[in-house]
C-alpha cells in the first residue's frame, strides 16, 4: 500500500463549510496548547500530527494559513476580504499574515474583531524601521493601533536590511515580548549564512519563524534552509505557495488533481504543507476560495505523486539564496 501524505482528520461539514468537530487543543481554533519551551534542538517542536505546526513557546496553529499581500487595495473589495478573512478563521485557518509594508493592516485588524482570542497574528517591521531598537518599538506600537490588539503573537522583520542593525533588531524584538507586545519574533527572507548571524547575537536564538517564498517551482530553501530550520526549531512559512497564481493551471499538478478531484492551486498547497515544519500561507479574496484552499489539506498525496511532481520541478542540487 502506498504511503500516503494524507490528512484525513481534516472533514467539512458541506452545509455550514466549517469543521464537523472541533477539538481542544489541537489549535483548530487558535487555542494556545502549551508545550514545554525550547531548550536547544533536542525538543520535538514540530507537531506530529500533520495538520498543525507547533512553534517553540508550544502554541500551534493549522499548518494551513491566510496571506493578505496586495489585500486592501480597493474599497470596493473591502467587504469580500473581510468576510474572506472571517472564514478562514471559522475553518480554523487562524494563522492570519500581514505586514506595515502591506497597507492593510488596518483590514486585517476589521476582520478579527471580536475574534482575536481564535486568531494567530502576524506582521512585518520593514527593515529601515528596524536599524535601531527604538524605531523597531516604534514600529510595532503603530501595528499594534492599526490592528485594534494589545500584543503581536509573531512579528517578523521583513527582509535583509543592514547586517549591522541585526543586533538592535534582537534588543528590540527581545523587549517587546517581555512587555507582553510580541508574544514571538522571527525574520522574512533568510538564508542559512543569515539565520546563522541571528543566532550568533544574544538572544537571536530565540527567532521562532522564517517566512521564505516556497512552491513546487521554487524549491530553492529544500537545500540547506529547511532542514536547519527543523533542526533548530524554527517554523518555516511558506508565501507564494501557488507561485503568485502561475501553478493554477499547471499540467503535472491538474493531472494529480484528476485522481482525487481536486484543482491543480490545491494539490500545490497540498505539496506545500507535506513537510511537518511548514505554514502556507495562500491568499484568498472570497470565503469560496478560502473553503476551496482549506479542502486541499484533505487531498492525499502518495509517494508516486510526489515522485510526479520532484520529475517535473527538481529538488534544487546546490546551495541557493533565500528570494529577497
Amino acid at each position: 500500500m502506498p504511503v500516503r501524505y494524507a490528512f484525513s482528520l481534516v472533514n467539512i461539514d458541506s452545509k455550514n463549510s466549517i469543521f464537523t468537530k472541533r477539538q481542544s487543543g489541537q489549535g483548530y481554533e487558535g487555542s494556545d496548547t502549551r508545550l514545554p519551551a525550547r531548550s536547544g534542538s533536542s525538543l520535538n517542536c514540530v507537531s506530529m500530527n500533520n495538520h498543525t505546526v507547533t512553534f517553540s513557546n508550544g502554541q500551534q496553529v493549522l499548518a494551513l494559513g491566510q496571506g493578505t499581500y496586495m489585500m486592501g487595495r480597493s474599497w470596493l473589495k473591502r467587504r469580500q476580504e473581510i468576510k474572506a478573512l472571517r472564514a478562514g478563521i471559522d475553518l480554523g485557518m487562524t494563522a492570519i499574515d500581514t505586514a506595515e509594508r502591506y497597507k492593510n493592516e488596518r483590514l486585517v485588524g476589521q476582520a478579527i474583531r471580536g475574534l482575536r482570542d481564535k486568531v494567530f497574528l502576524v506582521t512585518k517591521v520593514q527593515p529601515f524601521n528596524a536599524k535601531h531598537s527604538n524605531d523597531v518599538i516604534a514600529a510595532c506600537e503603530r501595528s499594534l493601533s492599526k490592528l485594534g490588539t494589545d500584543f503581536i503573537d509573531l512579528y517578523l522583520l521583513h527582509w535583509t536590511g543592514s547586517l549591522s542593525s541585526y543586533d538592535e533588531t534582537v534588543a528590540a524584538m527581545t523587549l517587546l515580548c517581555e512587555q507582553g507586545k510580541v508574544r514571538m519574533w522571527g525574520v522574512s527572507n533568510m538564508d542559512v549564512p543569515k539565520m546563522e548571524r541571528f543566532f550568533s547575537i544574544i538572544n537571536g536564538d530565540a527567532c521562532a519563524a522564517n517566512q521564505v517564498r516556497y512552491h513546487v517551482a521554487a524549491r530553492d530553501i529544500e537545500r540547506d534552509l529547511i532542514p536547519w530550520c527543523k533542526e533548530h526549531c524554527i517554523v518555516v512559512m511558506a508565501y507564494s505557495p501557488m507561485g503568485e497564481g502561475k501553478l493554477v493551471q499547471d499540467p503535472t499538478l491538474s493531472a494529480i488533481g484528476r485522481k482525487y478531484n481536486p484543482t491543480a492551486a490545491q494539490v500545490a498547497l497540498a505539496w506545500s504543507v507535506r513537510n511537518t515544519n511548514i505554514l502556507s500561507i495562500p491568499k484568498a479574496s472570497s470565503p469560496s476560495h478560502v473553503l476551496e484552499n482549506f479542502k486541499s489539506l484533505s487531498i492525499p498525496l502518495t509517494e508516486e505523486d510526489i515522485s510526479e511532481i520532484d520529475r517535473v520541478y527538481p529538488p534544487p542540487a546546490g546551495n541557493i539564496p533565500a528570494a529577497t
